[in-house]
């Protein structure tokens, strides 16, 4: 059955991002300690069972928002490999970016044999409590349900199956590039959107530096869009990124000195 996008987005960004995207030398390290959960191997490995359904994209436009904030998701490098999460799994938008293989199972009419798609998580399918989780209510608590565009779905299953039995697991994320920081915010509020996050690609700590600071933690606004209120203007700005896997990545005067608002710099990439 076909699901309106507009249904299971919840909130909706446009973001003004830069055609520039600078790169800078960076490192990378371990440090569990700061993870605040894990994607240990067996979670990299075991399949577990759920739905999932599709939407069908009437207008390009319809690829910009999403709960996790990532904004243009053509633009991001996101593409069509995405999916909306139900409440079970969207972790209050921690998870986002997080990468899944799903495959379609148990019904030989619909399912395209030998098939799985790899997709990002960048939106949350919401509740709907008007009805059961048994009735309609496909992403109530306790559901697990993936809601994928069309064309991902017509990948491992042929559109008449509605709500189609899968499996899902998680895996490592693998991405062309590095992590991208998008800089937006006014004044002494700075608000940084990282995309392109490969690894556990999810991110459960975000650190900044200027030339004139020291190691400053930025707290989680929504999604992937991290904000801190401090003096950063005319320094150069430095990252430190935390996987939910533990491992960090410190992308080191990523944007110049003469950085500004609404641009995006290119730094270090977890390993996958």
């Amino acid at each position: 059955m076909e699901i309106s996008l507009a249904l299971f987005t919840t909130l909706t960004i446009l973001l003004t991002r830069s055609s520039t995207v600078t790169s800078h030398y960076s490192s990378f390290s371990s440090n569990s300690s700061s993870a605040q959960h894990s994607l240990s191997s067996s979670s990299l490995s075991e399949w577990r069972s759920a739905h999932a359904t599709y939407y069908a994209a009437a207008d390009p436009r319809d690829a910009v928002g999403g709960a996790c904030g990532y904004g243009d998701l053509i633009k991001a490098g996101y593409g069509m490999g995405t999916v909306g999460l139900s409440e079970t799994i969207f972790e209050r938008g921690q998870i986002c970016g997080a990468c899944f293989e799903l495959r379609c199972v148990d019904d030989l009419r619909w399912c395209i044999a030998g098939t799985s798609i790899i997709v990002t998580a960048t939106n949350f399918c919401a509740p709907n409590y008007g009805f059961t989780a048994e009735g309609g209510g496909r992403c109530n608590p306790p559901n697990k349900h993936f809601v994928l565009p069309i064309e991902a779905f017509e990948k491992i299953a042929i559109w008449k199956a509605g709500n189609m039995p899968v499996q899902y697991r998680r895996i490592k994320c693998r991405k062309q590039g590095g992590m991208r920081f998008t800089v937006t915010g006014s004044g002494i509020y700075i608000s940084v959107l990282i995309t392109n996050v490969a690894g556990a690609g999810d991110i459960v700590g975000v650190k900044v530096k200027g030339s004139r600071t020291g190691w400053l933690p930025m707290g989680r606004n929504w999604g992937q869009n991290w904000h801190i209120n401090a003096l950063l203007q005319n320094q150069p700005l430095s990252f430190e990124v935390t996987g939910s896997d533990g491992l960090t990545v410190t992308s080191y005067n990523v944007a110049p000195k003469d950085w500004s608002f609404g641009q995006t710099f290119e730094g270090k990439q977890f390993e996958s």
